[in-house]
């Protein structure tokens, strides 16, 4: 892995793939920093090692240059985190944004418009990235959400630059974080997989089962393997076509000794609402039209323990309807027991959607590890496909 203390900034245009893929509201305004403030590292030690920045990123799925779109909207929200003057290109190309690199001094910042104004990027053009790759002779991949993509900005205009090309320092962070994980982590591993569908983690699983000593299975995807195993779900999610393929797995894991550990109780209420009717059963036995919307208080215990033992924890998933305050509890709690357990020396990784908005909603963020920025790129991983964006850096 190359990364940016490897090269040498001085005097360098370096043109840096973000992820400042950030939510807007109605006026154009960013309702969540994370993403651009996650860069700032990479972009801070450039400008401190007498190099200057070209930022380019993408912005929602436009069709063609669409105004609500534009990079423009993030300017002043970019510049008041870097601390720093950021200059703004009206395009990603041409020869007027040509002008602007080339005038660019050392210590300044310039940010390109929106990557996907135009199809070639998504399409991984080569035309495209040469001309993106004309702007700077450095380039730096500092985003790992759009890793797993073979685009233009990610994995082709690297071998543009054939010895001047790193990681940056988020990219980097990103996949010690995995490997951490997934090879060189300290024993117990515990993986923590929640969320609806056990179809959506069928790849998961079945990669990280040699990496791992503990799986718990909470949120809707637990109540597939209750029901395959005998047990009553009421109206509970349930994937019917992955009832073997649940029994296979326990097989697999077993053989393995890999040890599963399932909700023994459960919240459940006779209507998806959080101010509905609800009770504690257990797992196995929840009533005719009733359907399990959270971790039940034994289950709480149960995975705490195991949570409590291990060094080494992946989180991905939540254990409830966290979205509903009355079916929070399970989801909270296990976000407790990993913050202790990490507190006590453990590594702890938080990736995907719902388990990060979880994170940052409970107020957990800065009592793990390590929180993934990647999405789909991180599941990739650990699914255990080769990242584009990252295979380009290294080869």
């Amino acid at each position: 892995m190359k990364t940016l203390d490897k090269l040498s900034l001085n005097n360098e245009k370096v043109i840096v793939r973000v992820d400042f893929n950030v939510p807007l509201d109605a006026d154009g305004n960013v309702t969540d920093d994370t993403r651009i403030r996650a860069a700032k590292p990479t972009v801070d030690y450039i400008l401190s090692n007498g190099g200057s920045c070209i930022l380019m990123s993408h912005l929602g799925r436009p069709e063609g240059k669409e105004e609500k779109y534009s990079l423009k909207h993030i300017q002043k929200t970019v510049s008041d985190i870097l601390e720093a003057p950021v200059l703004f290109a009206e395009d990603c190309v041409g020869s007027e944004t040509q002008v602007l690199a080339n005038n660019l001094q050392n210590g300044q910042v310039l940010l390109l418009e929106n990557l996907r104004f135009y199809k070639e990027e998504t399409s991984g053009d080569e035309a495209f990235a040469k001309q993106l790759s004309n702007l700077g002779s450095v380039y730096v991949n500092d985003a790992f959400g759009t890793a797993h993509r073979a685009h233009a900005s990610t994995a082709i205009i690297a071998s543009f630059f054939e010895g001047k090309k790193a990681f940056g320092k988020l990219l980097e962070k990103e996949v010690l974080a995995i490997e951490q994980v997934m090879n060189t982590g300290e024993k117990p591993v515990l993986a923590i997989l929640g969320g609806a569908k056990v179809s959506s983690k069928i790849t998961i699983i079945e990669n990280i089962l040699d990496k791992i000593d503990h799986l718990i299975i909470g949120g809707g995807m637990a109540y597939t393997f209750i029901k395959a195993q005998g047990g009553s779900i009421g109206d509970s999610l349930c994937e019917d076509d992955y009832l073997q393929y649940t029994r296979d797995l326990v097989e697999q894991a077993a053989a393995k000794n890999v040890k599963i550990h399932l909700p023994v109780d459960v919240v459940c209420t006779n209507d998806f609402a959080n101010d509905a009717e609800s009770q504690i059963t257990p797992v196995g036995s929840i009533p005719d039209q009733w359907m399990g919307l959270d971790s039940g208080p034994e289950s709480i215990i149960k995975f705490g323990k195991v949570i409590e033992e291990s060094k080494t924890i992946l989180w991905n998933g939540p254990v409830g309807v966290f979205e509903f305050e009355n079916f929070s509890k399970g989801t909270i709690a296990l976000g407790e027991a990993i913050a202790k357990s990490t507190a006590k020396g453990s590594f702890s990784l938080v990736g995907g959607g719902d388990s990060v908005a979880a994170v940052k909603q409970f107020g957990f963020e800065d009592r793990v590890s390590y929180v993934s920025t990647g999405g789909g790129a991180m599941l990739e991983s650990l699914e255990g496909k080769d990242l584009p964006g990252i295979a380009a850096l290294v080869n």
